[in-house]
């Protein structure tokens, strides 16, 4: 376990909600001095605390307006084919082996309901060693950025 401090937690806070800020505004923000900001997120990269910079692509503004979050229950004799075979349908974002009343959970994105529907009932149906689903569409979403900031 790398040992981290207050300032480390207070930059992985802040690259969290924006990763394209610069280092010198986030100092400024941070009120800390650049060089030690810049240091300090090369030592968190080294140590493997910040694993890549990355983009939020829109989907709405893409047209992917619906998101699924389906479990799924497989026969577990089947789980590497299930896997592979969802990983196949492009519109599956992610897949999340799960404690609970699913074995797994799929994130899928369609651009409409009704495509949406063709992709559970046919791609997703179809799969060898599903044996159910149950999905759940996405009304309303609201994130907010993990607080790495301690608490005072």
């Amino acid at each position: 376990m790398v040992k981290i401090d207050d300032l480390d937690l207070t930059i992985l806070s802040e690259l969290s909600a924006d990763a394209n800020i610069s280092v010198p505004r986030l100092s400024k923000k941070i009120n800390a001095n650049s060089s030690v900001v810049y240091s300090r997120i090369k030592r968190l990269v080294k140590n493997k605390l910040i694993e890549r910079f990355t983009i939020v692509v829109n989907d709405r503004e893409l047209g992917y307006g619906v998101k699924s979050l389906t479990g799924i229950n497989m026969d577990s004799k089947q789980r590497d084919n299930v896997i592979d075979e969802l990983f196949n349908i492009n519109e599956v974002r992610e897949i999340s082996e799960v404690t609970g009343r699913f074995d797994i959970l799929v994130t899928i994105y369609a651009k409409t309901l009704d495509e949406m529907h063709k992709l559970l009932s046919e791609s997703l149906g179809r799969i060898n060693g599903v044996i159910s689903s149950e999905s759940f569409i996405e009304m309303k979403r609201r994130i907010k950025p993990m607080p790495y900031k301690p608490k005072k």
